[in-house]
């Protein structure tokens, strides 16, 4: 049977901890025992852990042996904001196939209620990637960033920049990728996602000046949260996630 996998709160030398809810819902909800082991995410290494203490807000673990784990491309998702639940849902499934960086984008098109809103809405993002990444046995969750606006991040540094745009019908992403080439997944390739009704032309225009590749899903228009869920899926196959 295999092991829930845990990401750790705090590491110190061969013990780990969780902590908080996080260490409530073990204890508590799920009912674990001193002596009961699990795999631990110990910073960028995955253990077995052994549980030695539990408390009301933490369980501590002995680190045992490390243990393998597979490599995946480093992909940073730029996603656009829109309808928060719709959001929070590409969050979690791009979180379980190993996306590595989500920025939350404030675009032309942004609801300015959403906008506002963002900011505060981000540490609940980043509880959902936890939980997904932890249910997907990932070692790590993706950092979820603060929101930005789509200017502070056009000249990001990457070897392979992509912006899905409906108006490409030419450039499909899987030939974008091949364009870019195996070697820029070891430097990381950056995925930008628009949201509801797509970028402005201005914003296409912004993309192509500073260097981004478009590219397409296909002829289907495809709702925000599907785009960026498909989209990650294909990059994160084409480079042997």
């Amino acid at each position: 049977m295999t092991r829930r996998r845990w990401i750790a709160d705090e590491v110190s030398g061969k013990f780990a901890a969780l902590t908080g809810s996080h260490a409530e819902h073990l204890s508590r909800v799920l009912r674990a025992h001193v002596g009961q082991e699990f795999d631990i995410a110990a910073g960028d290494k995955v253990h077995r852990g052994r549980i030695t203490e539990i408390e009301k807000d933490r369980v501590v673990f002995e680190l045992r042996e490390e243990l393998s784990t597979a490599m995946v491309p480093k992909l940073d998702l730029l996603l656009a904001i829109f309808k928060f639940d719709r959001m929070e849902w590409a969050i979690e499934k791009c979180t379980e196939l190993g996306v590595a960086r989500i920025t939350p984008v404030v675009t032309r098109r942004t609801d300015p209620h959403l906008a506002s809103a963002a900011l505060k809405r981000r540490e609940r993002w980043q509880r959902i990637a936890r939980e997904a990444a932890e249910q997907s046995r990932q070692s790590a969750p993706p950092e979820v960033a603060e929101p930005v606006k789509l200017k502070d991040v056009l000249n990001q540094l990457a070897s392979g920049r992509i912006v899905l745009a409906e108006s490409e019908n030419q450039l499909t992403l899987k030939s974008a990728l091949e364009d870019i080439g195996a070697g820029a997944s070891s430097q990381g390739i950056v995925l930008a996602v628009g949201p509801e009704g797509g970028w402005t032309a201005d914003e296409l225009s912004q993309f192509s000046q500073a260097g981004w590749i478009a590219a397409s899903l296909g002829a289907t228009i495809l709702r925000a949260e599907t785009a960026a869920i498909a989209a990650a899926a294909i990059v994160l196959a084409e480079f042997g996630a």
